[in-house]
């Protein structure tokens, strides 16, 4: 069975994701929705969902007329009791298909920022691999208010819902655990002036950084990978 990954923005990639999927003998289908490839109606024979991030908001219907359709796939997966995973933009498109408020705008956290679970987190069979928490990639500026009945599972310094879970299979995490070196490097390059445009001193700052935190960070994203992979 293959689960499915949705592509919101150019560049983005399962990353550490797909590499622990691969070894783990997973399969998926990807679709490219901010291209226009449609999207399913229904989980169908899928075993699980994959909504991947982007630089857009999660309200930004007109420009990209596929995220309300996200949101009602989100919804369906979750009703059929398939597990989801949205990551970045796609947490707060979680947040939105649920009842949460999507708050936009706010100051940017980006790099390797500590993630700390909350109680709730450390018994959570996925957030709870990150210990008594980690370092994590991070790159936004939005974030969400907890729908109701969510269980919030890890927060940051600068954003309290950094993970949260509804039910038992419908995971958003904030974070961007799978986004791994490799991927940092790539999209320091193709963002490069996105990035220097909030946060200036990047590219010098880079190698120290991701000899501080890049080992870790890559363990801990490999570890929740293969948690949320169990789930299917």
């Amino acid at each position: 069975m293959q689960f499915l990954v949705v592509e919101n923005y150019e560049q983005t990639e399962l990353g550490i994701l797909g590499r622990v999927a691969a070894q783990e003998g997973h399969s998926w289908k990807t679709v490219k929705a901010y291209q226009g490839e449609p999207l399913p109606s229904a989980a169908g024979a899928y075993s699980g969902l994959v909504v991947l991030g982007g630089a857009q908001d999660a309200l930004a219907d007109e420009a990209y007329p596929h995220l309300p359709q996200v949101c009602d796939l989100i919804r369906a997966f979750d009703d059929a009791g398939k597990p989801v995973l949205g990551i970045c933009l796609g947490s707060q498109l979680i947040a939105r298909a649920f009842g949460g408020e999507n708050l936009l705008g706010l100051p940017v956290e980006f790099g390797w920022r500590d993630v700390t679970p909350t109680d709730a987190g450390l018994e959570d069979p996925v957030v709870g691999t990150l210990g008594d928490g980690a370092p994590q990639f991070h790159w936004h500026s939005d974030t969400v208010t907890l729908p109701d009945g969510a269980v919030l599972l890890a927060s940051s310094a600068m954003t309290p819902v950094q993970a949260f879970r509804m039910g038992e299979l419908t995971y958003a995490i904030q974070f961007h655990f799978e986004t791994g070196l490799p991927e940092v490097r790539n999209w320091s390059e193709a963002f490069a002036d996105d990035i220097r445009a909030h946060t200036p001193d990047w590219h010098d700052r880079l190698d120290a950084e991701a000899a501080r935190h890049a080992a870790r960070a890559d363990g801990t994203g490999a570890a929740i990978s293969k948690a949320w992979l169990s789930l299917l």
